[in-house]
């Protein structure tokens, strides 16, 4: 059984200020998988407190130390690859192969990006004579949820760490146990006491804490658009600098040019990696209302290919993290039945032979409006919504009416479908299921939240800027 039962502190593992421990659920049988105790206020105090007094120091570090540090952190990181798959398989029930070839290399490619970035980004600009200067901001407080573990902390960790922030990190505590061994990777890279804290616990204790902490100079959360209100109502009185990664409904135009086979085929593919449980995930599916019917027959072949089974086994979906998602997928699922949907693949209740854990049916409805609640809420699971258009002008429409913005995907002849992507207000948009793009910029328009992560653009949000008029470029 996993245990994380200290916190990473000031360069030290020590006990919680309290006694609370949780179990962690093992989404595969519904079993106990490890336990984690849970900090509160008084832990994100001397965490903070750790951060802060080492803030300086680092702050002022030069970039050849700060790469080498990273280096050193991209070799803890690869020497514990092994560990971190079987503990993101443990923690939230990502299949074997797909928490070795995806899950743990993201958080590696994160770090590694960072590395490479390190070398040549300009930390100062002459302008005239005015010297335009980029400082670190602080320090920060990370929160992160379950779904892409690893993904979530590095993709916040390695630029702060490059630009010269300090930080405290609270990991889901759903799947709590890749960021306790993310921990101890910066432990033995060397990384500065104080540089890099982790405290475990839940949202109201710890991350109330840390989003309204006046010695927290900005706080970076990933999660829900619900949880994103609240973090950015607790930072609001301390005018914190707040970066969110929320929730999408993404849409998945089909142009009448496109492949529909291929593309069809693609969108279910997209939709269901990792169980569904991707905020930028291609879960509203917009085809020619004359192809519907055949996109039905290509839906329902594709789902069918996508089985589901136990995490160790070669299936394509585990299940999801947990009973309270399972549940409100099911809710959404008989809520599409009951609107009127057309079910032309899975449905409510658990994969024939799988009675335990939390395994959903691969599901496509088709035949959906806009209007419907499967086509408004994400639900954060394997299920694919399909809506008809008339033409293009209205697929756009059908596209841009929802609250949030952080991906869309056009399927089509080339120039058409820049041409579309040009009208969608998404921060990211994938034309014909292009490969992953790990130095673009990752965020969202409206309600999926602002600032970007990942790349160059992930620096600029840990950087505050300062103008020094008044200097000659000889004076430098």
């Amino acid at each position: 059984m996993r245990e994380a039962l200290q916190f990473y502190i000031d360069g030290r593992w020590v006990a919680p200020h309290g006694s609370t421990v949780i179990d962690v659920i093992d989404p595969a049988d519904a079993g106990v998988a490890g336990r984690v105790a849970i900090g509160d206020a008084a832990d994100v105090d001397v965490a903070v407190a750790a951060a802060r007094r080492a803030f300086d120091g680092f702050s002022r570090t030069s970039v050849t130390e700060r790469a080498e540090l990273l280096d050193a952190i991209i070799a803890a990181y690869q020497k514990r690859a092994g560990d971190f798959a079987d503990a993101v398989t443990a923690e939230m029930g990502a299949p074997a192969w797909l928490a070795s070839a995806a899950q743990v290399p993201i958080g590696l490619a994160h770090l590694q990006v960072a590395r490479q970035l390190l070398d040549d980004y300009a930390f100062s600009e002459q302008r005239g004579a005015t010297l335009l200067v980029k400082e670190p901001v602080g320090v920060c407080g990370f929160i992160t949820p379950w779904n892409w573990p690893l993904n979530q902390i590095a993709c916040k960790v390695a630029p702060a760490l490059a630009v010269g922030c300090t930080m405290v990190l609270k990991p889901s505590e759903v799947a709590p146990f890749t960021g306790h061994i993310f921990a101890e990777v910066l432990a033995e890279a060397g990384v500065p006491a104080g540089v890099f804290n982790l405290v475990h616990g839940d949202g109201p204790g710890v991350g109330a804490a840390l989003s309204s902490h006046p010695e927290v100079d900005m706080v970076s959360f990933t999660g829900s658009t619900r949880a994103g209100v609240e973090v950015a109502r607790a930072a609001a009185p301390t005018v914190k600098r707040v970066h969110q990664e929320l929730g999408g409904k993404s849409a998945n135009i089909v142009l009448p040019s496109a492949d529909l086979e291929q593309a069809v085929t693609g969108g279910v593919g997209a939709m269901m990696v990792n169980s569904g449980q991707s905020c930028n995930a291609p879960s509203r599916m917009l085809v020619p209302a004359a192809a519907m019917p055949r996109a039905k027959e290509i839906a329902a072949e594709a789902a069918a290919t996508h089985n589901v089974g136990a995490p160790s086994s070669n299936a394509q979906l585990g299940p999801v993290v947990s009973g309270v998602q399972w549940d409100k997928i099911q809710r959404l699922i008989q809520a599409g039945i009951d609107e009127g949907a057309t079910l032309v693949a899975g449905g409510p209740g658990r994969p024939e032979g799988l009675e335990q854990g939390f395994y959903v049916r691969p599901t496509v409805f088709a035949d959906v409006t806009n209007d419907m609640e499967i086509a408004r809420e994400e639900i954060f699971g394997p299920v694919l919504t399909i809506l008809g258009y008339d033409d293009v002008e209205q697929a756009i429409g059908i596209a841009n009416d929802t609250p949030y913005g952080l991906a869309a995907y056009v399927q089509g002849e080339q120039q058409e479908a820049q041409a579309v992507a040009a009208q969608l207000r998404a921060g990211q948009v994938y034309l014909n299921y292009p490969e992953l793009d790990m130095t673009a910029p990752f965020g969202g328009y409206k309600q999926s939240g602002n600032g970007r992560e990942w790349g160059a653009h992930a620096f600029g949000e840990f950087l505050e800027v300062k103008a020094v008029m008044g200097v000659a470029a000889a004076d430098r």
